[in-house]
């Protein structure tokens, strides 16, 4: 079985704005009643507390009908991130200088550990703070922070301040969308995953 979120992470937000951004968008989504105000024991990761869905919750999801889980909420989380899909493995990732996208498992899903080499420790380093994470393309040979990075079906993202909705059913476009006005027009994905 497993447990089932979808995170939207918010990819222009600084460490000195996150805080005050991520409590901007639970404010409003508690006001819409999308999310309850109290916090309670409803999603996995963090504390283990989180916001469980609201009497508006629909207004978010594509299908309305309420989901029995215990892990069913919204956690709010800021701080520097790497932010994942958990359960499987990321296809390739593309270079935001050159755009080319570099292949990181084979036919059958095996990864390519000369693929992988660029990237080795590079999520650690930024997470920590100790460095940007710095990759060089083994394509265009440029240098730049993982966090500028994309990844196939959005496998990961870096980020200071992301939002996961644990057990929900798919979160629509005009949610998303939404929440992306509300961070000031930020850039954000949507990562899908499993645990």
């Amino acid at each position: 079985m497993g447990d089932y979120f979808q995170t939207v992470v918010d990819l222009d937000a600084t460490e000195r704005d996150a805080q005050e951004l991520g409590a901007r968008v639970l404010d409003w989504l508690i006001a819409e009643g999308i999310v309850a105000a109290e916090r309670t024991d409803c999603v996995l990761g963090g504390d283990g507390y989180g916001h469980a869905p609201g009497p508006h919750f629909a207004k978010a999801v594509d299908d309305p009908d309420p989901v029995d889980l215990w892990s069913n909420g919204l956690h709010v989380q800021t701080g520097r991130t790497v932010f994942d899909s958990g359960q499987g493995d990321v296809g390739a990732a593309v270079c935001p200088l050159c755009r080319t996208e570099i292949r990181l498992v084979d036919e059958v899903w095996e990864p390519i550990d000369s693929a992988w080499e660029p990237f080795e420790g590079r999520f650690h380093d930024w997470a920590e703070g100790g460095g940007e994470g710095i990759v060089h393309c083994p394509s265009c040979l440029g240098a730049c922070g993982i966090d500028r990075w994309s990844w196939e079906d959005d496998y990961y993202a870096c980020g200071h301040l992301g939002f996961t909705f644990w057990g929900w059913a798919e979160l629509t476009s005009d949610f998303t969308r939404e929440i992306g006005r509300r961070l000031g027009g930020h850039r954000i994905v949507v990562l899908v995953g499993k645990l």
